[in-house]
Protein backbone atom coordinates (compact mmCIF):
# COMPACT_ATOMS: atom_id res chain seq x y z
CA UNK A 1 0.00 0.00 0.00
CA UNK A 2 2.52 2.57 0.85
CA UNK A 3 4.55 1.50 -2.93
CA UNK A 4 1.56 2.40 -4.72
CA UNK A 5 1.05 5.89 -2.52
CA UNK A 6 4.70 6.68 -3.15
CA UNK A 7 4.62 5.85 -6.82
CA UNK A 8 1.43 8.16 -7.29
CA UNK A 9 3.17 10.69 -5.27
CA UNK A 10 5.76 10.43 -7.62
CA UNK A 11 3.52 10.03 -10.31
CA UNK A 12 1.62 13.53 -9.88
CA UNK A 13 5.07 15.65 -9.31
CA UNK A 14 6.09 14.67 -12.58
CA UNK A 15 3.06 15.67 -13.78
CA UNK A 16 3.04 18.92 -12.19
CA UNK A 17 6.62 19.86 -13.80
CA UNK A 18 5.33 18.63 -17.15
CA UNK A 19 2.45 21.24 -16.93
CA UNK A 20 4.92 23.61 -15.49
CA UNK A 21 6.87 23.26 -18.59
CA UNK A 22 4.37 23.60 -20.51
CA UNK A 23 3.22 27.20 -19.23
CA UNK A 24 6.33 28.67 -19.46
CA UNK A 25 6.84 27.54 -23.05
CA UNK A 26 2.98 29.15 -23.82
CA UNK A 27 4.52 32.15 -22.97
CA UNK A 28 6.41 32.39 -26.17
CA UNK A 29 3.89 30.65 -28.00
CA UNK A 30 2.17 32.61 -30.74
CA UNK A 31 3.10 35.26 -33.97
CA UNK A 32 5.15 38.17 -32.90
CA UNK A 33 4.98 41.52 -34.80
CA UNK A 34 8.05 43.87 -34.53
CA UNK A 35 7.48 47.41 -33.42
CA UNK A 36 9.82 49.57 -34.81
CA UNK A 37 9.55 51.93 -33.22
CA UNK A 38 10.52 50.78 -29.96
CA UNK A 39 13.50 49.06 -31.44
CA UNK A 40 17.27 49.98 -31.69
CA UNK A 41 19.40 48.61 -34.66
CA UNK A 42 23.03 48.66 -35.51
CA UNK A 43 23.14 50.22 -39.51
CA UNK A 44 23.33 47.25 -41.41
CA UNK A 45 21.87 45.18 -38.78
CA UNK A 46 18.29 42.60 -40.18
CA UNK A 47 15.64 43.64 -38.94
CA UNK A 48 12.84 40.76 -38.44
CA UNK A 49 9.73 41.82 -38.88
CA UNK A 50 7.39 38.24 -37.86
CA UNK A 51 8.60 35.77 -35.79
CA UNK A 52 6.34 32.74 -34.71
CA UNK A 53 6.83 30.08 -32.38
CA UNK A 54 4.54 26.73 -33.05
CA UNK A 55 4.40 23.41 -30.93
CA UNK A 56 6.21 20.61 -33.19
CA UNK A 57 5.84 17.73 -31.63
CA UNK A 58 7.56 18.18 -28.12
CA UNK A 59 9.66 20.93 -29.64
CA UNK A 60 9.39 24.08 -30.65
CA UNK A 61 9.53 25.39 -34.29
CA UNK A 62 10.54 29.30 -34.00
CA UNK A 63 10.03 30.58 -38.12
CA UNK A 64 11.45 34.66 -38.43
CA UNK A 65 10.84 36.58 -41.91
CA UNK A 66 12.56 39.67 -42.18
CA UNK A 67 14.74 42.06 -43.98
CA UNK A 68 17.96 42.64 -44.85
CA UNK A 69 19.31 46.15 -44.53
CA UNK A 70 19.84 45.76 -48.42
CA UNK A 71 16.17 45.31 -48.87
CA UNK A 72 15.97 40.93 -49.73
CA UNK A 73 14.01 39.29 -47.54
CA UNK A 74 14.84 36.86 -45.01
CA UNK A 75 13.41 33.54 -43.98
CA UNK A 76 14.70 30.59 -41.47
CA UNK A 77 13.71 28.23 -39.14
CA UNK A 78 14.50 26.50 -36.33
CA UNK A 79 13.26 23.55 -34.69
CA UNK A 80 14.41 22.38 -30.96
CA UNK A 81 13.99 22.62 -27.15
CA UNK A 82 15.13 25.48 -24.46
CA UNK A 83 17.40 23.00 -23.12
CA UNK A 84 20.55 25.17 -23.96
CA UNK A 85 21.72 22.41 -26.88
CA UNK A 86 22.62 23.98 -30.56
CA UNK A 87 19.37 23.11 -32.94
CA UNK A 88 20.56 23.32 -36.98
CA UNK A 89 19.03 26.61 -38.15
CA UNK A 90 17.83 26.40 -42.26
CA UNK A 91 18.54 29.23 -44.68
CA UNK A 92 20.37 32.23 -42.04
CA UNK A 93 23.54 32.49 -43.38
CA UNK A 94 25.48 34.49 -40.45
CA UNK A 95 24.90 31.23 -38.31
CA UNK A 96 23.81 27.81 -38.78
CA UNK A 97 22.68 26.83 -35.25
CA UNK A 98 20.70 28.11 -32.49
CA UNK A 99 20.35 27.67 -28.77
CA UNK A 100 18.04 28.79 -26.28
CA UNK A 101 18.22 28.19 -22.45
CA UNK A 102 15.33 28.71 -20.19
CA UNK A 103 16.24 31.42 -17.70
CA UNK A 104 13.13 31.85 -15.51
CA UNK A 105 9.02 31.62 -16.84
CA UNK A 106 9.27 34.62 -19.04
CA UNK A 107 13.25 34.74 -19.99
CA UNK A 108 15.52 32.93 -22.47
CA UNK A 109 19.11 33.09 -23.55
CA UNK A 110 20.19 32.78 -26.82
CA UNK A 111 23.38 31.68 -28.75
CA UNK A 112 23.88 31.84 -32.24
CA UNK A 113 27.00 29.54 -33.89
CA UNK A 114 28.82 29.55 -37.39
CA UNK A 115 30.78 26.14 -37.58
CA UNK A 116 30.66 25.76 -33.97
CA UNK A 117 31.67 29.81 -33.21
CA UNK A 118 29.89 31.44 -31.23
CA UNK A 119 29.18 34.46 -33.26
CA UNK A 120 26.16 35.90 -31.28
CA UNK A 121 24.15 35.91 -28.11
CA UNK A 122 21.02 37.32 -26.56
CA UNK A 123 18.49 37.72 -24.15
CA UNK A 124 14.17 37.17 -24.96
CA UNK A 125 12.10 38.27 -22.15
CA UNK A 126 8.28 38.26 -22.72
CA UNK A 127 6.60 41.02 -20.47
CA UNK A 128 4.75 39.95 -17.28
CA UNK A 129 1.31 40.47 -19.45
CA UNK A 130 2.70 37.96 -21.92
CA UNK A 131 2.21 40.93 -24.78
CA UNK A 132 5.15 42.26 -25.28
CA UNK A 133 8.11 40.62 -26.36
CA UNK A 134 12.14 42.28 -26.35
CA UNK A 135 14.98 40.73 -27.98
CA UNK A 136 18.55 42.14 -27.40
CA UNK A 137 20.95 40.72 -29.35
CA UNK A 138 24.60 41.42 -29.94
CA UNK A 139 26.69 39.74 -32.68
CA UNK A 140 29.91 39.57 -35.06
CA UNK A 141 29.04 39.22 -38.95
CA UNK A 142 31.37 37.10 -41.49
CA UNK A 143 33.82 40.48 -41.50
CA UNK A 144 34.40 40.77 -38.02
CA UNK A 145 32.15 43.53 -37.51
CA UNK A 146 30.21 44.04 -34.19
CA UNK A 147 26.42 44.85 -34.55
CA UNK A 148 23.84 44.70 -31.84
CA UNK A 149 20.07 45.71 -31.53
CA UNK A 150 16.98 45.49 -29.35
CA UNK A 151 13.61 44.58 -30.95
CA UNK A 152 10.63 44.75 -29.47
CA UNK A 153 7.81 42.87 -30.98
CA UNK A 154 3.92 42.64 -29.83
CA UNK A 155 2.05 39.86 -29.40
CA UNK A 156 -0.92 38.90 -32.80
Amino acid sequence: MKKRAILLGVAAALAMGVVCFAADDANMMGTWKLNEAKSKFSAGATKNDTVVYSAAGDSVKVTVDGMTADGKKVHDEWTGKFDGKDYPVTDEPAYDSRSYTRVDAHTLAMTLKKGGKVVGKGRIVVSADGMTRTVTLSMTDAMGKKMSSTAVYDKQ
